[in-house]
């Protein structure tokens, strides 16, 4: 079994005219997971998932998935990348089967036959035209194109945000019945962060251009734990220290030592996924970052 990453960034870097959109970007996704990409509106998602797939070329630093680049856009590189938009685009006035041709001949690996018994098998019909589809059906036919292809890396960006209960559970249905199916790696950025839970073993959460937590969903959960206790100061350049808050008699702090002992008196409880996102989203950014922005 490989384990070469299934994506790998050093330093990546993109800037437009109105300044950087991701900076300094270090990540290593391992093979055969499903990772989710976490952070606010204008954190750098898209952009890292745009130049993840070749849609984009780095400013600064580089990219590879498997190895390669794809900023190359040769054709081995781009066959082993699944990418699947935000608005599901597709041929409004194609019927199902002509996408189906089409995503056949254009993409050297593409499985035919598996999409027509996936699209078959969800009640879509073949002669339909996209365009009078359903979104959710809309989303489970890009869906199917994507993973037609035999990717060895599938990019959801925002998969779910157009779609009713019904049809998101639907799409992570199919998804990880794809997953289970084979060696595939997911990269899947989602804001709903109680369905990514129930899908992703990996977590990339990135804010302020830059990646400010990675790793195990598992083990990150492991490494952190609330601490609960009387009221007292703190001291913020402890990085160990990832949010305080405090009320009249109580200080709560969210810390990444979760095997240091615990002062008497306190109280150690273990820490949500939620709870653990949104404390690295609400953290300000990096100051000496930005004066190396400013400088640059």
């Amino acid at each position: 079994m490989t384990t070469q990453p299934a994506l790998r960034t050093q330093n990546l870097g993109k800037r437009y005219r109105k300044g950087w959109a991701l900076r300094d970007c270090t990540l290593e996704l391992p093979p055969g997971r499903v990772s989710a990409l976490v952070g606010p509106n204008g954190a750098g998602k898209t952009t890292l998932l745009r130049l993840a797939v070749g849609l984009l070329t780095p400013t600064t630093g580089s990219v590879e998935v498997l190895g390669e680049s794809p900023a190359t856009n040769t054709v081995r590189a781009l066959t082993r990348i699944g990418f699947l938009a935000q608005d599901h685009p597709l041929y409004r006035q194609f019927t199902v089967a002509d996408l189906l041709r089409f995503g056949r001949s254009c993409n050297v690996r593409f499985d035919h036959e598996l999409a027509a018994r996936r699209l078959t098998r969800l009640g879509i019909p073949l002669h339909a035209r996209a365009g009078a589809l359903s979104g959710g059906q809309q989303s489970q036919v890009a869906l199917t194109l994507a993973l037609a292809k035999r990717p060895d890396l599938l990019v959801l960006d925002e998969p779910l945000s157009s779609l009713d209960p019904l049809a998101r559970q639907e799409f992570q249905r199919t998804l990880m019945g794809a997953v289970a199916d084979s060696r595939l790696t997911v990269l899947f950025s989602s804001h709903a962060l109680h369905e990514l839970e129930r899908v992703c073993d990996h977590l990339v959460v990135i804010n302020h251009g830059r990646v400010v937590l990675a790793g195990d969903i598992e083990s990150l959960l492991a490494e952190h734990r609330l601490l609960v206790g009387p009221r007292v100061g703190t001291d913020h350049r402890d990085p160990s220290v990832i949010e305080v808050s405090h009320s009249d008699r109580h200080t709560t702090m969210l810390v990444r030592q979760a095997a240091t002992p615990v002062i008497p008196g306190w109280q150690a409880n273990p820490v949500g996924l939620d709870e653990l996102v949104l404390a690295y989203l609400r953290r300000p950014a990096d100051p000496d970052a930005e004066d190396r922005e400013q400088t640059a």
